[in-house]
């Protein structure tokens, strides 16, 4: 007698890569998403210093994400689009790591969505103008864990693909607060008492 199919629907799993560019230190992180529940895969940094030419940094890059994407099988990329400074020369090589994470994720298929900071904070803490601390105390508090040994590019990339996650998902994408009393009461899942 054949066994009967199951009419349940299986919800497929959802990875994001969440990537902070940089030519020094490259944060990124792998997150996966489940119906319930998301957990990280993969947090951590490139320290590219120990490279004095900026093609090699690049070429680093590139082979480093190409390896995670590999590994991890995401199915899309957000990146933090770097905030304009007043050096032009880091500006010009902070923009060609990003062109060359993007690069990555497209040559493996991924869809790329670009974030600025002030959004990440947004959706991840309520407020544009949060610090990078509450940033990391909310990102702590949803998977339960102690980022505090983590470095903040880490950190910020796990940022931007948490951010990803609530914009696509409608779980506090695009709202806006008048503070945080607003944004916890409209996030109580998300915040320990």
């Amino acid at each position: 007698m054949p066994t009967p199919k199951s009419t349940k629907k299986e919800t497929p799993v959802y990875r994001i890569l969440g990537v902070d560019p940089g030519t020094v230190v490259l944060g990124f992180a792998v997150v996966e998403i489940h119906p319930r529940s998301r957990r990280i895969l993969e947090l951590g940094t490139l320290k590219l210093a120990k490279f004095p030419d900026h093609a090699e940094r690049l070429a680093t890059i590139h082979r480093r994400l190409t390896q995670v994407i590999g590994t991890h099988k995401p199915s899309v990329m957000a990146i933090e689009s770097p905030f304009f400074g007043k050096n032009p020369q880091s500006m010009l090589k902070l923009g060609r790591a990003q062109g060359v994470c993007m690069a990555a994720a497209m040559g493996q298929g991924l869809e790329v969505t670009e974030y600025a900071p002030r959004k990440i904070k947004q959706s991840i803490a309520g407020n544009g103008n949060a610090s990078k601390e509450q940033v990391a105390a909310m990102l702590q508090n949803e998977f339960a864990l102690d980022l505090s040994r983590v470095l903040d590019d880490a950190t910020d990339a796990l940022g931007a693909a948490m951010c990803h996650y609530y914009q696509t998902k409608g779980l506090g994408g695009g709202k806006k607060f008048s503070g945080w009393e607003g944004f916890i009461k409209a996030n109580s899942g998300r915040v320990k008492k």
